[in-house]
């Protein structure tokens, strides 16, 4: 039992959950805790297997919020050792692979003996041969497990997904069928047994993240190198990292070379090189040599913490047709009674009443939504898609406008010389060596790049004898006895007008001039360059169905339009972070739903504001997890039409799963009442709803790039 943040009047903490397999668990758990006195509020996760309880701490302790879970009819199991736990889990994955795979077989054996033996009239011999109160005590045995879970809700006033079950197995042996009632058991725990399974391959990506994150590390202490627990590690010590090994924090590389596998982080396979400045983060390897960082972050303060901690609460942010179904699971058995009732009342046939509450199934409908989104949420955060929440899965299935912003969203963030206009006989290179001179003491990031560029093709560098910056102007430098100037037309007013000069900026280019004593000899193009994959991105979102894309930019009019008219969309220029927001609040108020995406630091406000905001390349970026409600962990722009081709198709797969259910149960109780549906095939059927919803739900497990 772990303690999380203290907030300056109430306490979060989180309470580890064993026994939980479908949303009604949920449920329970989170009625049973919000229910004791001094409780604000409780988020319980089935993927973590936890919950998360805002308390207050002067009004309730936390015996009394394991009590509460255990009246639930959970557990609030002891924490183990990382290794112990994941070497359980590993087993209990395997055995239940092999009980899923048996009782696979007996529930096919099963339903072909029950179809049949109603047919040849077997059951009704085999009830006349086995004395009644043996068959119910063969029924009470079997069902142990989920009749206490729902006599523990009961007592709570609370209906799970098992009591309209339960009370069909009571209908069975009231007119006495105990045999249908071991088989509404029987599926009943084969089904509990699937929906584990399946459960737990959602839970997968959570265990596998969490699995990745080191639990020692190497720490240099007074001369020496002590492994610790990483709860020990305290910011600012050195950590040592040797060839193979994980990075157990997020921090600064201080000495050493090495190749580091980030995508723990980042999803992206492509290994980067870390030297002295480089940031590097938790759960990333490095290999091909060694490295001593400087502690930045630690635990569940590091980026990978972080990522771990969003998956987890994704299941908080629960979809409004997720809501809709559980509202209406609660519904559902009354109106299940007063069909029974009816059914009674017009036909005086208690076979045909008690078929009506056995082939009833509340399950099916709790289960449609969320296993859906545990089962893509986990299959997205795998790929580098962090998203926080079914609601915004079922959001980005309707969106229809998608507002972007430039820097650092569309471009790289980063200029580049893209061209060199030599003028008066220089060559291109004497051109761009000739500024790369003037420009290597300049601390202005134009000057950064005709640096690069110069170095690229292999350029010498003069050195200056005088050197001046002029902000707002540009730098002036002498060079073989003359004055070299390097900057916009406010310091070298010879570039107004010049051909083909002229002719660029009226195209939006950036350009650098360059003055021999007074006299134009040429200029620099360079741009902050598109991003290459963002063309065919835009392609691909056009192509689902969103029209309305719009750049949204703080640049000026001619430079936003150039950018625009190359890839095709509308603009705004010139605005300020308040602009944007005014522009999200204005599409919201005409009726549209808003995606923005952004780089999560200056467009943090319009990212929150937005119906879905997505933050570009969040690994190490406070903000961007904060304020977008989805996060890329790498900067790619493929990842966007992605991630509505990802909604999309997990709320095909959700509305497939409620129309599903509610048709076979609108079906399975008009035969039941119409006494066409015998209540040992009530009893067979009942249970089919949640396989077909579970194995429909288990294909988003297997997303794949380019599905729609």
């Amino acid at each position: 039992m772990t303690t999380a943040s203290d907030p300056v009047a109430d306490r979060v903490v989180e309470i580890p959950v064993a026994g939980m397999d479908c949303a009604g668990c949920t449920r329970s758990v989170r009625d049973a805790l919000v229910g004791v006195p001094g409780v604000r509020s409780a988020d319980v996760l089935l993927a973590s297997e936890k919950a998360i309880v805002r308390l207050d701490p002067a009004a309730v302790d936390l015996p009394a919020l394991t009590r509460a879970v255990e009246g639930a009819g959970y557990r609030v199991p002891e924490p183990v050792a990382a290794g112990e736990s994941a070497a359980a889990e590993a087993g209990e994955r395997g055995f239940a692979r092999a009980v899923f795979g048996f009782l696979g077989v007996v529930f096919g054996a099963v339903l072909f003996i029950v179809v049949v033996g109603e047919w040849l009239g077997l059951f009704e011999a085999l009830t006349e041969r086995v004395p009644f109160p043996i068959g119910v005590l063969v029924v009470l045995a079997f069902g142990y497990p989920v009749f206490r879970n729902v006599v523990n809700a009961t007592m709570r006033r609370q209906v799970i997904s098992h009591t309209v079950m339960t009370i069909g197995v009571l209908a069975a042996l009231a007119v006495g069928q105990w045999a249908t009632a071991a088989v509404v058991v029987f599926f009943m725990r084969v089904g509990d047994y699937a929906e584990r399974f399946t459960t737990e391959r959602g839970r997968r990506a959570v265990k596998d993240l969490m699995a990745l994150a080191p639990q020692t590390a190497r720490v240099e202490r007074d001369g020496a190198e002590v492994e610790l627990p990483i709860a020990e590690v305290r910011v600012g010590e050195i950590v040592v990292v040797r060839p193979g090994e994980t990075i157990p924090v997020d921090g600064e590389v201080v000495a050493g070379q090495a190749t580091v596998n980030q995508a723990a982080i980042t999803g992206e396979a492509m290994p980067v090189e870390a030297g002295p400045g480089t940031a590097v983060y938790a759960a990333t390897q490095a290999t091909l040599g060694s490295l001593r960082v400087r502690v930045t972050r630690v635990g569940k303060d590091t980026t990978f913490g972080r990522v771990i901690a969003l998956v987890e609460g994704a299941e908080a942010n629960r979809a409004d047709v997720q809501r809709l179904a559980d509202r209406f699971s609660g519904y559902f058995l009354p109106l299940v009674v007063a069909v029974g009732v009816v059914t009674f009342v017009v036909s005086r046939n208690p076979l045909a009443t008690a078929a009506v509450l056995v082939v009833a199934c509340s399950c099916s409908l709790a289960l449609a939504t969320p296993i859906a989104m545990l089962a893509s949420i986990g299959a997205a955060a795998k790929r580098g898609l962090l998203i926080k929440g079914g609601k915004y899965i079922e959001t980005l299935a309707r969106a229809d406008v998608l507002l972007v912003d430039k820097t650092g969203t569309l471009t790289l963030g980063k200029p580049r010389i893209t061209d060199v206009i030599p003028l008066n006989g220089l060559s291109a290179d004497e051109l761009l060596g000739l500024t790369a001179s003037v420009e290597r003491d300049s601390e202005h990031p134009l000057a950064g790049a005709v640096r690069e560029a110069a170095a690229s093709r292999g350029l010498p560098l003069a050195v200056p004898s005088a050197f001046e910056a002029i902000p707002g102007h540009g730098v002036r430098a002498r060079l073989d006895g003359h004055t070299i100037a390097v900057g916009n037309r406010r310091l070298v007013p010879a570039a107004i007008g010049a051909e083909p000069i002229a002719r660029r900026e009226a195209e939006g280019r950036t350009l650098l001039f360059v003055a021999r004593d007074d006299e134009l000899i040429g200029a620099i193009e360079a741009a902050d360059t598109v991003r290459p994959e963002v063309p065919a991105a835009l392609a691909q979102v056009r192509a689902l169905g969103i029209r309305r894309i719009e750049l949204l930019t703080g640049d000026d009019e001619r430079t936003a339009a150039a950018l625009a008219k190359t890839l095709g969309v509308e603009y705004r220029a010139n605005l300020l972070p308040e602009d944007k927001i005014a522009i999200v609040k204005a599409y919201q108020a005409q009726g549209h739903t808003v995606v923005m995406v952004g780089d999560g630091v200056n467009d943090a406000p319009a990212l929150a504001q937005a119906d879905v905001g997505v933050a570009m390349g969040a690994g190490g970026t406070d903000v961007a997890l904060e304020a977008a409600h989805v996060a890329l962990m790498r900067e790619d722009w493929l990842l966007v039409p992605d991630l509505f081709r990802i909604a999309r198709r997990t709320m095909r797969v959700v509305k497939g799963n409620l129309g599903f259910t509610a048709v076979y149960n609108v079906v399975g109780i008009a035969l039941a009442a119409m006494g066409l549906l015998p209540p040992i095939l009530a009893a067979a059927a009942q249970s089919l709803p949640d396989l077909g919803i579970m194995a429909n739900s288990a294909r988003l497990l297997r997303q794949s790039r380019g599905e729609r």
